[in-house]
């Protein structure tokens, strides 16, 4: 019998909360907070953040600063801002995975998919041929090739240089 290893997961799969005693989202908008090495990019208004328990490699996310639970909750400017730092995620994934395609979605409410019901963000999700394997099918397991980290180092440059060029 083979093994994965995956103790990064233990606080998800067990319930922890890991620390965080309010919003998770709320709590990564403040600079310097506990899950900022997962923060890829902060804007005036929002930010991009990888998900910590991801769906794929690159699995990233865009919230706002603000806590919000939905769109029309938005300023134009807060929603102008999530738009313009999703189409950098989207440049950032395609430059960085080559994913075959993107799966991009906001869910409004538990009912509709919603992890974090109360604070607005968007979902990237990179997606390959056949990337919907054994393991995920029948075993209702995920594999993932590579550390949060490693996500972190290979995209957060990326999005420095769109910034920077404000592309």
């Amino acid at each position: 019998m083979e093994r994965l290893w995956t103790p990064w997961r233990l606080s998800y799969v067990t319930g922890a909360s890991g620390g965080v005693t309010g919003c998770i989202f709320c709590e990564a908008s403040v600079a310097g907070a506990n899950d900022s090495e997962l923060v890829l990019i902060r804007g005036r208004l929002a930010y991009v953040i990888l998900n910590r328990y991801p769906y794929n490699n690159g699995h990233l996310m865009v919230a706002t600063n603000r806590h919000v639970p939905s769109l029309q909750a938005t300023m134009r400017d807060e929603l102008a801002e999530v738009m313009h730092l999703t189409r950098h995620a989207e440049i950032a994934l395609t430059e960085g995975y080559r994913p075959h395609g993107i799966n991009v979605g906001i869910n409004l409410g538990r009912p509709a998919g919603a992890g974090v019901v109360d604070h607005l963000h968007v979902h990237l999700v990179p997606r390959w041929n056949g990337d919907t394997s054994f393991m995920s099918v029948v075993g209702n397991v995920r594999v993932l090739p590579e550390e949060l980290g490693q996500t972190a180092e290979r995209l957060r440059p990326i999005f420095e240089r769109l910034a920077e060029h404000d592309v």
